[in-house]
């Protein structure tokens, strides 16, 4: 018999979580209320490790593009809320918004990997956030077993919106252009491996800027 996940969860202010909260605390505090979260399994973990290289592999050749990994505090005003997505991106003018600590407001882009407790949080509350607080891009990656599901919203007019496959089965960011996930890698029981991933994802022209960058030479 399957029992349901829960999570624990604990009242203080936002003041109060930042001096409660340590660099081993897995938690989020939500308008007054702290959320303790169950740690991430493998499968997670290896899906955030392959998107987190491909992601950075590709803002090393564009200049004002910073790809930071949870666990990094993203301060969203509106609700108020404090939640530390697995990767964002952040690009040109919101970088202003970067400190050591955190990134207050929307990143340019967020990519959440679905687990069994997170389905509610990632889905519902952190869509409906990320959406207000001005998120240009959210892709939703499934780690849970046989679920092999990719989605992505880009924002339109204040809202998001889905974004579709394209007829060779990639979704293709608007926000990092040469960024692509296939539905396909997520569907087997392994993922493919990065450096595999990596040059289908590009194109020809970006493979050879980044051997440049790698071999030390200059990109345009």
């Amino acid at each position: 018999m399957q029992t349901a996940l829960k999570t624990e969860r604990l009242q203080m202010s936002y003041e109060e979580f930042l001096k409660w909260a340590g660099e081993d605390t897995y938690a989020e505090w939500v308008d007054g209320e702290v959320i303790l979260l169950m740690p991430p399994k493998e499968p997670h973990q290896t899906i955030v490790g392959l998107l987190y290289f491909l992601l950075q592999s590709l803002a090393s050749l564009r200049e004002q593009s910073k790809v930071i990994i949870a666990p990094f505090e993203v301060f969203l005003p509106s609700r108020p809320s404090s939640r530390e997505p697995d990767i964002i991106l952040v690009t040109g003018e919101r970088l202003q918004n970067l400190s050591e600590e955190r990134f207050t407001g929307g990143p340019d882009l967020v990519v959440e990997v679905v687990s069994e407790d997170s389905v509610p949080r990632d889905r519902v509350e952190k869509f409906l956030e990320y959406e207000r607080e001005g998120v240009r891009e959210y892709w939703l990656i499934d780690s849970r077993p046989n679920r092999a599901t990719v989605d992505v919203f880009v924002l339109e007019q204040g809202s998001f919106v889905p974004l579709e496959e394209n007829d060779e089965g990639w979704f293709e960011s608007r926000v990092l252009p040469g960024f692509r996930v296939k539905r396909a890698w997520f569907s087997g029981e392994q993922l493919p491996d990065p450096a595999s991933a990596l040059h289908d994802m590009l194109s020809p022209e970006l493979r050879q800027r980044l051997a440049q960058r790698i071999m030390g030479g200059s990109t345009p």
